[in-house]
């Protein structure tokens, strides 16, 4: 049967007449039939498409290593594949490039793309950048459930010393990880609070005491919680440095930059008082000691480390930039403008409070801003006409770009908490993968299984990658496929 079946195959595709760009071929992907022609298909010779016309004469072998099914009665190729994804793609013998329909994950078309052998430039540069932030997402879930399998996992052949700079670090720097560690980090937050509140008690007239020299200074108990704060800060920094993995990234990061702000104006002063009345006039020493008392203020931003908010806040406004720009500069065009307007209609008064055009500058900007301080305002009636209008552009000016820097934070926001839970979610599946068949497993289970060695990058050969919707290609090194069967959230 099977020799009679090769002899027709070879009758129906070995017929010399027919040239290869006037051959028609059928593809049936998922139950979607498509008719190509030759001509067309070989523009892109290396594609899987065009292979499949130089494939016929080479047997059966040669055609299935192309495709899951062929039918020679009527020449037409079967592919499991996603047929939503193949429509988009077949565009690129039609138009030279091809384009992502909604709906449809990037990584999945990608994939797709990769299996019928189109080359990723013919994608469109729309279509690129969601393919590029869905990789920075898979590669955020990546990083994520890699240091938590960091956490879990001991290596034995580790000298005490690294265990202990490991424990130290989780203990100081991850809050998630065990009780005591979210002590800690609840009583860094309230040393930040009380050394603020101390901060702005001290400046009190009525709480403040007298010196020798008939000077005011903070009162003796504000000093003396405000040092203990300190100390804390202190210890905290110095045992979060020597621990810390990598010690270069963690002195220039710019919430460690902050803590040495917070830290550095205290033990400055202290230094200045005890030891600069000998070198400089003691006035000058005071005077350094006052400047550096404003700089403590860096340590209230020393809550973005334990306020998730505030990073959001943060990172929404860094991606904001555009919006801000934006805003400054309508702004400073109505400022210029107005401030003109209202030097010129007021110089008929003879009582004008508008001295000059610089002057006028800080009356554009409090009527633009909304604030109105009243220290300067038109008298003449073109000039209040003038402030209206300025009152009025500015509210517009301002609440034009509001709109886009809270989507920025919302988009964010929402996708730190997608992030989180997806993370979670690729730990679940690998812990029940891990099993090995099992319906259940427990999170000590994984810590035994991650503490038998380090063989891959999950410490464990037993630790299985997961084949969940959100598959991270990053934490395995084999290449997955995926067909129409399986989808991607």
């Amino acid at each position: 049967t099977k020799m009679a079946g090769d002899s027709m195959f070879l009758d129906v595709e070995t017929d010399g007449s027919e040239k290869s760009e006037e051959m028609e071929i059928v593809v049936n992907v998922g139950g979607v039939r498509q008719v190509f022609y030759g001509d067309n298909l070989n523009q892109y010779p290396e594609t899987r498409l065009a292979e499949l016309i130089n494939c016929l004469s080479g047997g059966y072998d040669s055609i299935f290593s192309l495709c899951d099914d062929y039918d020679p009665g009527k020449r037409e190729f079967y592919f499991d594949r996603d047929p939503d994804a193949f429509k988009c793609i077949i565009d690129v013998y039609y138009f030279g490039e091809i384009h992502m329909k909604k709906g449809i994950c990037p990584i999945c078309f990608k994939n797709e793309m990769e299996f019928w052998k189109v080359d990723l430039k013919f994608l469109d540069d729309c279509c690129k950048t969601h393919l590029s932030e869905k990789k920075e997402e898979l590669e955020e879930i990546a990083r994520r459930v890699q240091l938590i399998l960091d956490d879990l996992g001991v290596d034995a052949s580790e000298s005490r010393w690294k265990r202990c700079q490991k424990c130290i670090w989780k203990f100081l720097e991850k809050p998630e990880s065990s009780y005591p560690a979210r002590v800690i980090a609840v009583l860094s937050f309230l040393f930040i609070l009380i050394s603020s509140v101390v901060m702005c008690v001290g400046t009190i007239p009525d709480l403040q005491v007298v010196d020798a020299e008939g000077n005011r200074m903070e009162h003796p108990t504000l000093d003396s919680i405000e040092t203990a704060c300190i100390g804390w800060f202190t210890m905290e920094y110095v045992l979060r440095l020597i621990s810390s993995p990598n010690k270069l990234h963690f002195a220039f990061s710019f919430m460690n930059i902050v803590d040495v702000l917070a830290i550095l104006p205290f033990y400055v002063s202290l230094t200045l008082t005890h030891l600069g009345a000998k070198l400089m006039e003691l006035s000058n020493v005071q005077q350094a000691v006052q400047a550096l008392r404003i700089m403590r203020i860096a340590r209230i931003f020393k809550l973005a480390r334990h306020s998730s908010g505030l990073q959001t806040l943060t990172y929404a406004l860094k991606r904001s930039f555009k919006e801000l720009g934006l805003l400054l500069m309508y702004l400073a065009v109505g400022i210029f403008v107005f401030s003109a307007l209202g030097y010129t209609m007021e110089q008929g008064h003879p009582e004008t409070l508008f001295k000059s055009i610089p002057q006028s500058f800080w009356w554009a900007i409090i009527t633009m801003t909304t604030v109105g301080y009243g220290d300067i305002y038109p008298k003449t009636t073109l000039g209040k006409l003038n402030a209206a209008i300025s009152f009025l552009c500015g509210v517009i000016a301002i609440a034009l770009p509001i709109h886009p820097i809270i989507n920025n934070f919302v988009r964010y926001y929402n996708k730190q908490r997608v992030l989180e839970t997806a993370a979670k979610h690729e730990l679940e599946l690998m812990e029940l993968n891990s099993a090995e068949g099992k319906a259940t497993g427990s999170k000590s289970e994984l810590e035994d299984l991650s503490r038998e060695g380090k063989e891959g990058p999950f410490y464990s050969s037993r630790l299985k990658v997961s084949h969940s919707d959100t598959f991270i290609h990053l934490l395995s090194e084999d290449k997955h496929y995926r067909t129409r069967l399986q989808s991607c959230k």
